[in-house]
This record gives C-alpha cells, structure tokens and sequence, in this order.
C-alpha cells in the first residue's frame, strides 16, 4: 500500500473444495484464475512455509516485491488482485503501530478466497520525497534503503508500479529497480491510470509495451484499477472489474493487447503466478543447496559452544537429574579429599588458630593460679592454714573455660564461610549457564549452612558450659599426674615411689598430691584435659555439622528440585555462549525442517 508503515506480505490463497473446480463467474469480485492444481500450488505453498518458519533469516527465498511512487495506483493494484479493500490510513496502524515512520518488520495478510490466484507478494511502502508532518527528515532515504534491502536480493522478482501518464524513464521506482536489476532479467512493469492518458500519447504508451523506452524482459502490463473517486463513489472490486475488462475491450488503442495477454488484472494475476512458480522453480537447486550449506556451517559452529540442555521436552528432565548429579558427586568429593582446591588446606590454618588460642588460654591460666597461690591470703577464705579451697580454684578453671567462647564461635563462623564459599564455587562451576537452576541450588547452599550454623554454635556453647563443671575420670586425672611426673622436678621428693599402672589411685600417691605446693601443678595439668578436648571437640564437631552433614542434605536437597519442577525454566541458559548455543539450535531446527519440506515436496 502507497502509505504503508513497513513492508506487507500479502498471501492470495485459493482454498481446497470442490467449489475450486468450477470457475468464477467473471462479474464476481477479485481475480479471476483458477492456477489451482499439483504444478503450481506445491511450490507456492513450499515457500510460505519456509518463510513461516523463518527460513528467510538464514537465506532469502524467492519472492515478488510490489514497488511504486505513492500515488502510483499500487494499493488498487493489490486490491484488485486480492479482491479485498486493503488496510488503509488508522486501520494500519492497528498493524504497524502509531505514528507515520516505518518499520523493517513484516505485517502479515492472508487473503483466502475461491477467486483469487496462489500468489504471495511483499508490498513494499510507496517512494516520497517530502516528509509530511511527523515524519523525520530523511524519511525518504529511509524508504529507499528498506526497499533496496528488498529488490537487490537476486531471488526477488521486482513489481514496479508506474502510471501511465507519467514519464516512465524518470521514475524513481524504475530507476531503483534498475540499479540493481540492470538487464532487467527480474523485473516486471506495471502500467496504471491507462484512462488518464492525453490524447495522441498512446503511441508512447505502446513503444513502452514493445520496451523501446526501457527494455525488461519479463515486459509491461496495463491494468485499471479504482482510483479515489471510485472509492468514494463505493464502486464495487466487481464493478471495477468489469468496467476495466469494457475499457480495454472498446480501446482503440489499446485492446489489440487483450489478444497478447498484457492488459487487465485477470492477465496479471495469471502472469504474476507464473513468474513466481517459474522463478521458485528456478531457485530450487540454489535454494537446496544454501541450506545444505548453512545446515553443515551450523553444525560445525555447535562444536565450539559443547553440549547445552536438550531441546526436546521429555530429555530436559534426565539431564536436570545428570547434571544435578554430577553437582553432588563433586560436592561429595570436596568432603572425602578436599576437592580440587583442597578445601582442608584452607580450614587447618583456622584449626591451628583455634588451637593456638587455647595454648594462649592454658599459658594465661598458668599465670593466674601462679598470682593467686602467690596473693593466698586474698583469696583465703575460712579454711585452716595449709589448707586449699576448691571452690576458689574451681571458679578460677570457670573464667577461663567460659573465656573461649568467643573464640570458638569466630572458629565456627570462619569455617562456614570458607565451606559455604567452596560449595558456592562448585555450583558456580556447575551450573555457569543456568541462572535459576543456580539461584535456588546457591539458596539451598546459604540456607543449609545458616541452619548447620544455629545447631553447632548451640553444641559448641553447651560443650564448653559441661567443660566448667571441672570434671575428668580419677584414672585418666591421675596418669595424667604421673605422665607430667612433675613431683621428679621438686627437691623435697625425689625419694618418693609412686605407684603406677592400676595402683596410681593408691593411698600413698594421693597423700603425696595431695600437698599443698603441687596445687597450682594438678590445676595446670586438668587444664591440660580441657584444652586437649577442645583442641578436638571444636574441630570434629564444626567438620561433621558444617560440611560432612550440610553435604549429604545439600545432595538431597538439589536432588529434591527434580520434583514437580519447571524443568525447562531451570535449564534456560544466560550465557553468551549459552546464547549463541540456542540459537544455532534454533537455527539447526529451523534448516532441517526446510530440508525436509524440500524433500517431501520435491
């Protein structure tokens, strides 16, 4: 259409039925033909499809673009051959869009009726020059790129529109078909407005027809089409039709050409369909071939971006389960060796940190009983001189336990941020290209690991509150007195035997621990059981809840999102590549259908 906002693609299709056998009665509107049957439908039929699939944005398929000036009669044209008043003024923009610039999109028009030809034709818009209100400043450059980006394709067959009072040597149509159609090898004319031709031009009008002016090989056609006052007069597609049949017939010049088959839209139409079967005809050995060639470029170029998920519904979900599973298989292996970033060379640094503080802790408590034994007497309460009371000691083992609870929650809290970052890294590693899937298997990562948190920091405290009740078994107390064999190292014992063995709880050992100077002696040495079990306890318990457990419920977890899951959601790809993947997908699925289309038809 003369106005149209972007390119139309407008599909003539006549209907299968049995009313197709019996031709139209020539007064009924639209066109007239019937080039309905097995040579030349299929291949009509064949390229709407490949275009319906999308064909044309891997190669372009052959096809006839409609180009004129506005103004030309290029919207009545169509309308003729279609049978239909076509979109105009706002009823394209309910196609198109508001606003008077265009666009590069295809608008799709199916026409299906008993009276018209198989015919697809893209509707290019009409040529201006000058810019109406709205519309930018180089709106006519704009235009002339879209259409050359149309015609200069060797596969289109260009339709010029050019009326016939006009000079046709200048028009811009033309001389744009001609640029990139200099022989005009694919290049049919159309001559409107017959009736507007001065008197005594006629002459002119044939040498066109003979193309003395400009030669084209696939020649000139006259049609007479509406024009505006028949529009508004409400003169029927019909009427027009009929009336234009009377005119060439009663011409004096003019109706020698009905015999040749170069005037009238009913000679179009027929031409029209040939042209576009012959020309598909044409192209079949390129067109075969460009997709053969694409086909293998694509397959080739798939290589490069390695194994996405499966496009087929039913395949998305075994490999959510294997790619789930490879997931907790590495997250398994990170807790069996470490991984490949050994993650126990990162957490016994943090070990022997916390096992440096409790050396820390043991050396400060040293010092403090050493004061306290020093200052007696302010601690000395109602006990007899010589004599120790225990509460005082007691309370003094207390302080320092309960001094390491901070420190062992700090351990705690730095473990689980280097266990949490490495299971992180590992989904990251694993799901690079699956945004959602990654989102929810890194929530289950963050959740779990809160919750192993809560559970440990609640055990740690609790152990470390059992460590002040000042408790060991008298056996290990004991041999832990004779392994120190601190009486050796005072003068006034040498000449003691100490019993050992099962005898180490005897009357004659504890008589002398007994002995007040060995009190800040026994009380370092219990602190010794209580940093050795916490040197093991802190670690062992941190190890099993923050990784050995938070691997097997992160494992059951991940595997649990298999469950009634959107599976083609969690396996949608945000990755360049994963990108570029889909697409050569898309591609690929797009060529083999054309291949096969081509094959079952041909």
């Amino acid at each position: 259409m003369e106005n149209s906002p972007s390119p139309e693609l407008l599909e003539l299709d006549s209907p299968d039925g049995n009313e197709q056998q019996n031709p139209p009665a020539e007064m009924k509107s639209g066109v007239f033909l019937k080039q309905w049957d097995s040579q030349v439908r299929p291949f009509i039929e064949m390229i709407d499809y490949l275009r319906h699939i999308g064909i044309e944005r891997e190669l372009a398929l052959p096809s006839i673009a409609v180009v004129g000036d506005q103004s030309s009669g290029k919207s009545s044209v169509l309308e003729a051959l279609s049978g239909v008043g076509l979109p105009r003024g706002s009823a394209q923009n309910v196609l198109a869009g508001d606003g008077v610039g265009i666009c590069d999109e295809l608008i799709s028009l199916e026409i299906t009726s008993p009276d018209v030809c198989d015919l697809t034709l893209i509707d290019l818009p009409g040529i201006t020059r000058v810019p109406v209100k709205g519309q930018p400043e180089d709106i006519g450059d704009q235009i002339r790129r879209l259409i050359l980006k149309f015609i200069e394709k060797k596969e289109t067959i260009s339709l010029v529109v050019v009326p016939c009072n006009v000079d046709i040597a200048t028009t811009e149509a033309l001389r744009m078909a001609q640029s990139v159609d200099p022989h005009g090898t694919r290049t049919l004319a159309i001559l409107t407005k017959p009736d507007l031709v001065d008197k005594g031009a006629e002459a002119d009008i044939l040498q066109i027809m003979q193309g003395k002016a400009v030669p084209l090989k696939k020649g000139y056609i006259i049609v007479r089409c509406r024009g505006q006052s028949d529009i508004n007069e409400n003169l029927s597609l019909a009427e027009a039709t009929r009336l234009e049949m009377e005119f060439f017939r009663n011409h004096s010049h003019f109706s020698y050409l009905l015999e040749e088959q170069k005037v009238t839209t009913k000679c179009l139409a027929n031409r029209l369909t040939k042209e576009l079967v012959e020309h598909i005809k044409a192209s079949m050995p390129s067109l075969t071939e460009q997709i053969q060639i694409r086909l293998s470029a694509v397959r080739i170029e798939l290589r490069n971006y390695g194994q996405g998920p499966p496009l087929e519904h039913d395949k998305m979900g075994p490999y959510l389960s294997k790619r789930i599973l490879e997931f907790s298989d590495q997250i398994s292996e990170i807790c069996r060796t470490g991984g490949q970033g050994n993650l126990y060379s990162l957490l016994r640094p943090v070990f022997k940190q916390w096992e440096s503080q409790l050396r820390d802790s043991k050396a400060c408590f040293r010092s403090a009983v050493q004061e306290m034994i020093e200052n007696y007497e302010a601690y000395r309460g109602r006990e007899l001189i010589t004599f120790s009371d225990y509460s005082v000691f007691e309370s003094l083992i207390q302080k320092h336990v309960n001094d390491l609870k901070l420190p062992a929650v700090e351990t705690l809290k730095t473990i689980r941020g280097i266990v949490q970052s490495e299971f992180r890294a590992t989904c990251e590693l694993c799901f690079p290209n699956f945004p959602h899937l990654r989102y929810m298997i890194l929530n289950q990562i963050d959740e779990i690991q809160s919750k192993q948190e809560v559970k440990v920091e609640k055990r740690l405290l609790e152990y470390i509150n059992m460590e002040k009740l000042v408790y060991t078994q008298d056996p290990i107390f004991t041999q832990k007195l004779v392994a120190f064999q601190f009486v050796e190292r005072r003068q006034e014992y040498e000449s003691v035997c100490l019993d050992t063995g099962e005898n180490a709880t005897s009357a004659n050992n504890c008589a002398v621990f007994d002995t007040r100077k060995l009190t800040p002696e026994k009380l370092i040495i219990y602190y010794e059981i209580v940093y050795q079990r916490l040197a093991d306890y802190v670690p062992m318990l941190v190890l099993l809840f923050m990784l050995k457990e938070a691997a097997i419920m992160l494992r059951a977890e991940s595997m649990n999102l298999r469950d009634g899951a959107d599976v083609s959601k969690l396996l949608a790809e945000d990755s360049e590549a994963g990108r570029k993947r889909t697409e050569l997908y898309q591609r690929m699925e797009r060529l083999q259908q054309a291949q096969e289309r081509i094959t079952i038809n041909f």
